[in-house]
């Protein structure tokens, strides 16, 4: 199912199960081609729901199929906490994923905990930066920015993506790859995240959606709407190369146009 070209495709699922089933599936698919590219797959995950909702990687059969050696593995925002806080997005992705695949250690770039935001954020763009030399992360065809092979995304109910929040100075951010936030409107405050050019230099950005809660967020991020609506964080995911995915079920796809 496809909604208007410019908001990316819209895919919406019966139910989690089947969302879940094709989550791994695409995932799957874009690590194969990746790797047969370019020889690796770098991926920025990021919190909530979405990491269980990838839970179907980690069994048959892509867990015999896919190049797990070829992963390397990022975050497009952290909580500024300890890794075994239970606020850290590494520790929900290491409990219900990195510690079920063969990744490769010391191909899991996580922030250095134990800096302040400001620090942690400049860190980690270094690290980044390293890698887009060696080109383990590839570098965009029309900017400076990094290129990663995928960039998946959960939503707030509020529209936010990543820690980028609504009306907050950061989606205004254009030099960085990483910045940090001390003032985030959800609890923890300290985070660090990518910024609107670097998700959006993207090959393939994937927004994870679910729950009726988040239904009107989805319509403002996908559909037509006019221009007295607010702009939400997710309608500013426009990949300038790259492909967008939506990945709903169908009570956060129930209000979208596209789709009644």
């Amino acid at each position: 199912m496809e909604s208007k070209k410019d908001r990316g495709e819209v895919r919406i699922h019966e139910n989690l199960d089947e969302l879940s089933t094709d989550l791994a599936d695409y995932v799957a698919e874009l690590s194969e081609a990746s790797v047969k590219e370019r020889g690796v797959f770098a991926i920025a995950l990021s919190g909530g729901s979405l990491i269980s909702l990838m839970r179907n990687l980690c069994g048959a059969p892509y867990n015999k199929t896919v190049d797990w050696s070829k992963w390397y593995i990022f975050w497009a925002d952290e909580r500024v906490v300890a890794k075994n806080h239970v606020d850290s997005n590494y520790k929900l992705a290491k409990e219900h994923l990195l510690s079920k695949l063969p990744i490769v250690p010391s191909h899991v770039h996580s922030i250095n905990d134990s800096l302040t935001a400001e620090e942690a954020a400049t860190e980690y763009e270094f690290v980044i930066r390293q890698l887009v030399r060696t080109r383990v992360i590839n570098v965009s065809d029309v900017s400076d920015c990094p290129k990663f092979d995928l960039i998946l995304l959960g939503m707030g109910p509020d529209g936010h993506v990543a820690s980028l929040f609504p009306n907050h100075s950061v989606l205004e951010e254009k030099n960085e790859w990483v910045t940090f936030i001390t003032t985030s409107p959800k609890p923890p405050p300290e985070r660090i995240t990518f910024t609107l050019p670097v998700i959006n230099s993207a090959a393939n950005v994937v927004v994870v959606v679910t729950g009726g809660g988040k239904a009107e967020a989805a319509r403002l991020a996908i559909d037509d709407v006019g221009p007295e609506c607010e702009v939400l964080p997710a309608r500013m995911i426009e990949p300038v190369v790259g492909k967008l995915v939506w990945f709903l079920d169908n009570q956060a796809g129930s209000k979208l146009k596209s789709f009644s």
